[in-house]
């Protein structure tokens, strides 16, 4: 079978659920007011609260919801089969992401800019909201630490794509320049930014000079260790380490300098991403070698292929996103439909070639099944297959297989260090709330705050040996990464049911997908601290036990003070602006 049918049903289902899903939800369900002043305008300080243009704001919110994950997860679950996969990415994309990433942008924007955290406190008491922060602050913990990891790797791995994801960084900072002094139009810039940005990945494909390798800078495989590490590892030390000090500036500065510029040019390479792999598909029609339904798999995908594919169905970080960051930059109340649901189907979107990408990359069902031998192979092996396929993909363009995978890898860095100071941003604002919740009054402060969160974020990092070698210490948790963000949506989703019931609006769209979510990530919660991390199961891990049966019991605790919230809840307002 043919691949380009499975992007042409996907290109339909996510137009037409943009197009009409979308425009009921904005019209009938969360009521979009064009004259409403948003927090972008209400308090405007220039550093945070910048109103803005809703295409550079969907840059920004598309690229940093977009990261590694959306990647990751699909090129993972296609271990149980393609259609399981691609169903869960095309109906969670239009049925719960949407309504997920479109609803906490409009919940916050109407409650001052405040994220689902604190928002928590109004909506279901403050018991809540502090059980609430301490699972988004342990969760952006984790993805500080891991795509820390992951971007170093990928440097280590592709050396070729530094130069050019260096090169990003003035060129951002001079389009926030003449933009937001000189006043002019960020589009064209931000389009010389990326040629030049391509312009030296090919380069540097062909010119070894212009490749930082760190490995053979330390002197290779075989050098003596330095400081006790060997050559690779003390690549990672040095590049997790200019990462941390990188992520400290950028979510410390106002947001018009960086952040915002920045991720336009990166939401314009993953349009031309995206365009390459799409076109590339279309030119070498490649045909699917992975199977439909994995019948022999060794874990079951009921209910693991919903946490596994968070990004590109639904995921709970998006709403941290909407409210931390997007929010207080909205510049019209009718922006949320474009920048929020627009967010997810773009994210769908990449979610789909990266199934494509991974599912005809093998000549062959029987190489499919070598190498997605089993769950766990098929963890370690996801992105490499992912980097490789959407090179052959690209290829068929006439990319050369070098500069494509190049190019591919600042593609996915690029993203993945969007993801990371953005979260590092998140949580300093998450510190920021729990200094102000306890009256630590330092914990307040910009910098304390942000100091907090990229100390702590390089400890679990460095500290720990983790399972994937030094450096790679926050994987220690992250198998609890997929409930825990899946959990975090439902919350969120149930939060906006309670907010729509208080308006007297149709809260369905909302309780329909948290529902479904909260019931297949807490039974996939209980299966794994009860029979895979428990000190009575085969292979016990005290750690995630300790950590996951903390994170189910705080989550039941929410779901059910939420739920009866929900059941009693009236017609008032929650806000005398909402």
């Amino acid at each position: 079978m043919s691949a380009i049918w499975l992007a042409v049903a996907g290109g339909i289902i996510f137009i037409l659920g943009y197009k009409y899903y979308s425009k009921f939800i904005a019209e009938k369900i969360y009521r979009l007011d064009p004259n409403y002043t948003t927090p972008a305008h209400q308090y405007k300080d220039g550093v945070d609260f910048v109103p803005t243009n809703k295409f550079v704001l969907w840059g920004h919110h598309f690229t940093s919801v977009a990261g590694a994950a959306p990647i990751v997860g699909p090129a993972i679950a296609v271990y149980w089969g393609w259609l399981p996969a691609l169903l869960w990415v095309l109906l969670g994309t239009v049925f719960a992401a949407g309504v997920h990433d479109f609803g906490t942008l409009v919940l916050s924007v109407r409650n001052k800019g405040q994220s689902v955290g604190t928002l928590a406190n109004k909506l279901i008491g403050q018991r809540a909201k502090v059980l609430f922060l301490f699972i988004i602050l342990l969760l952006v913990l984790m993805v500080n630490a891991v795509f820390a990891w992951v971007i170093a790797n990928l440097f280590i791995s592709f050396p070729a794509s530094v130069i050019s994801v260096f090169i990003q960084i003035p060129l951002a900072i001079w389009i926030g320049y003449i933009v937001y002094k000189r006043k002019k139009s960020m589009l064209l810039p931000s389009l010389v930014a990326l040629a030049v940005m391509y312009a030296a990945a090919i380069i540097a494909s062909y010119v070894p000079a212009l490749q930082i390798d760190l490995v053979s800078y330390f002197g290779g495989d075989n050098a003596a260790p330095i400081l006790g590490l060997d050559a690779t590892a003390m690549a990672f030390f040095v590049w997790i380490i200019i990462l941390m000090v990188y992520v400290y500036i950028a979510s410390t500065l106002p947001v018009w300098k960086l952040l915002q510029p920045r991720d336009y040019i990166n939401s314009h390479q993953l349009i031309v991403g995206l365009g390459l792999l799409y076109l590339g598909l279309l030119f070498t029609n490649p045909e699917i070698t992975a199977p439909v339904n994995n019948s022999s798999a060794d874990t079951s995908w009921f209910p693991l292929l919903f946490i596994t594919i968070a990004c590109g169905a639904i995921s709970g970080f998006h709403g941290l996103v909407s409210s931390g960051t997007s929010s207080k930059q909205l510049d019209k109340e009718t922006d949320a439909r474009f920048v929020g649901y627009l967010g997810a189907v773009g994210e769908g979107a990449l979610a789909l070639i990266a199934i494509i990408a991974v599912i005809t990359f093998f000549p062959s069902t029987a190489e499919f099944s070598a190498t997605y031998s089993g769950f766990t192979a098929a963890n370690g092996e996801g992105l490499g297959v992912f980097i490789q396929g959407a090179a052959a993909l690209a290829s068929g363009l006439g990319i050369p297989a070098s500069v494509a995978s190049t190019i591919v890898s600042v593609i996915v860095v690029s993203f993945a260090a969007t993801t990371l100071d953005s979260s590092v941003r998140l949580m300093r604002y998450i510190i920021a709330e729990l200094g102000t919740e306890y009256n630590v009054t330092p914990l307040t402060k910009t910098h304390v705050a942000t100091t907090t969160a990229v100390l702590s974020s390089a400890a679990l990092t460095l500290i720990p040996q983790g399972p994937n070698g030094f450096g790679s210490g926050g994987y220690l948790l992250w198998p609890l990464f997929g409930t825990s963000n899946q959990l975090l949506a439902g919350i969120s989703l149930l939060l906006i049911a309670i907010w729509l019931k208080r308006q007297g609006r149709n809260y369905w769209p909302a309780v329909i997908p948290m529902a479904f979510l909260m019931f297949m990530t807490l039974y996939a919660m209980f299966l794994q601290v009860m029979t895979q991390w428990a000190p009575w199961a085969g292979q016990s891990d005290w750690l995630l036990f300790i950590f996951g049966a903390i994170i189910f019991v705080f989550a039941l605790w929410i779901m059910f003070t939420a739920a009866s919230a929900l059941m009693n809840s009236n017609k008032d307002r929650i806000s005398k602006s909402a």
